[in-house]
């Protein structure tokens, strides 16, 4: 270490820092610079990033902002640093996550090595099942409400190293480039979208709420992924009480419960009885309510369990028009495959971990797409859509591979059979 180059920082963290921000893609920022962009000078573009960061002389640009559209309507704002601040990122990342990551609440299931969000649908189903009260909890505006001084602290009193609270205090205050290229100054926050960020907010939140709970309430357990969280309640009644507890608890985080995503949902079941206003909820893509299931002794009964959320499935279903698989009747049944299956295979191995039964509405819609397509393609089966239907059954039949979804109905008969 010198006086030059005060924070130790070797070419080869870069290295590896540019190697999973390439392998996570993502869009250019505000210097419109892609990765290929990056990669055209790659040896020079990543010394600049080491020479700057291992001196104190890196400083960040602002971040592009980007408006995605909600289901209900709104918009979201991502926040997007160049290529280049992603690499810089991904540098203290690589410090930071390894000493605060063994701190967190083993309930927390976002953006965590060896976590996922599977992991936290499944935990919150087995306790659904002992637990009769359910708090649905969801923070409103969270990422762009993490109050900058607090966030700081919470990072100094894990950072061992000056350069990373240097970084990341600098990061929280890079102001955001709208897209009509106006500046704006970042008082509060952390830009979703940022390499750092999903870090960041689990650290303000192992403090502002998993600690929180574990003291206040050690009886009842939950589950967290990011400000998405099930609280489990031991009867119907203790629930508006913490409910409440918590709203004020996150006050004090400078935060604000949303009113309607957060409620208090009663968890039913064969041997729970009465109506209750709220008895189903949504957490990580899937609706938890009571379903019809068949237990270990071969018995039907009701039970509190998950399933693909309609929202999920109003949006596979949208995703499955936008393909226009009737439009390319040019192309063989197996180049179409070969495009869609990655997509299908993520939805099958995400929304098919619980209650899989219930992508089957969704899976049928895309073998009528395809029969469709038959129709266009084939003479045999031109203008005759029952004839087209039994085709893609056939091929179903002779080859399940060939589409992710059809392995699905090996077992029941080909979904395509059933369209």
């Amino acid at each position: 270490m010198s006086e030059a180059k005060p924070f130790c920082i070797s070419k080869w963290e870069v290295w590896e820092a540019y190697k999973r921000v390439k392998a996570n893609h993502g869009a250019a920022g505000v210097d419109e610079q892609s990765m290929e962009d990056f990669e055209r000078d790659l040896k020079g573009n990543r010394y600049k990033i080491w020479n700057r960061m291992s001196s104190g002389r890196y400083f960040p640009p602002p971040v592009r902002t980007v408006k995605i559209p909600k289901a209900n309507g709104g918009e979201r704002k991502l926040g997007i640093p160049t290529v280049a601040d992603r690499i810089a990122q991904q540098v203290v990342k690589s410090r930071l996550e390894p000493a605060v990551d063994p701190l967190f609440h083993p309930d927390s299931y976002g953006y965590r090595p060896g976590k996922s969000a599977l992991d936290g649908v499944g935990q919150a189903r087995q306790r659904c099942w002992r637990y009769d009260g359910i708090i649905d909890r969801d923070i409103k505006g969270f990422c762009d409400n993490i109050p900058n001084d607090r966030m700081l602290g919470a990072v100094k009193k894990h950072a061992k190293e000056q350069g990373m609270v240097l970084y990341i205090e600098r990061w929280l205050k890079a102001p955001t480039q709208e897209e009509d290229g106006q500046l704006v100054p970042r008082e509060k926050g952390t830009p979703q979208g940022g390499v750092i960020s999903p870090l960041l907010a689990n650290l303000f939140l192992h403090y502002g709420f998993d600690r929180w709970m574990a003291k206040t309430y050690p009886q009842l357990p939950f589950a967290r992924f990011a400000d998405d969280a099930s609280v489990h309640c031991r009867t119907e009644g203790e629930a508006p009480e913490v409910r409440a507890a918590i709203a004020a608890r996150m006050r004090e985080c400078g935060w604000e419960l949303h009113p309607e995503k957060t409620k208090i949902v009663y968890g039913k079941e064969d041997d729970r009885r009465g109506a209750y206003p709220n008895e189903k909820f949504d957490f990580l893509g899937y609706t938890f309510r009571p379903r019809r299931s068949k237990s270990r002794k071969g018995k039907y009964c009701i039970n509190f369990s998950p399933a693909v959320s309609d929202k999920a499935v109003k949006a596979i279903r949208a995703e499955i028009g936008s393909w226009d698989l009737h439009v390319r009747s040019d192309k063989r049944i197996e180049d179409r495959s070969r495009m869609f299956n990655p997509i299908i295979r993520g939805w099958l191995q995400y929304y098919g971990g619980f209650y899989r039964s219930a992508l089957y509405p969704p899976m049928k819609q895309l073998d009528r797409a395809l029969a469709r397509w038959a129709e266009r393609k084939y003479k045999k089966v031109r203008g005759h859509l029952r004839r087209a239907t039994h085709w893609v059954a056939r091929i179903s039949r002779r080859d399940p591979k060939l589409w992710a979804h059809w392995q699905m109905g090996v077992r029941r008969g080909s979904l395509a059979g059933a369209v």
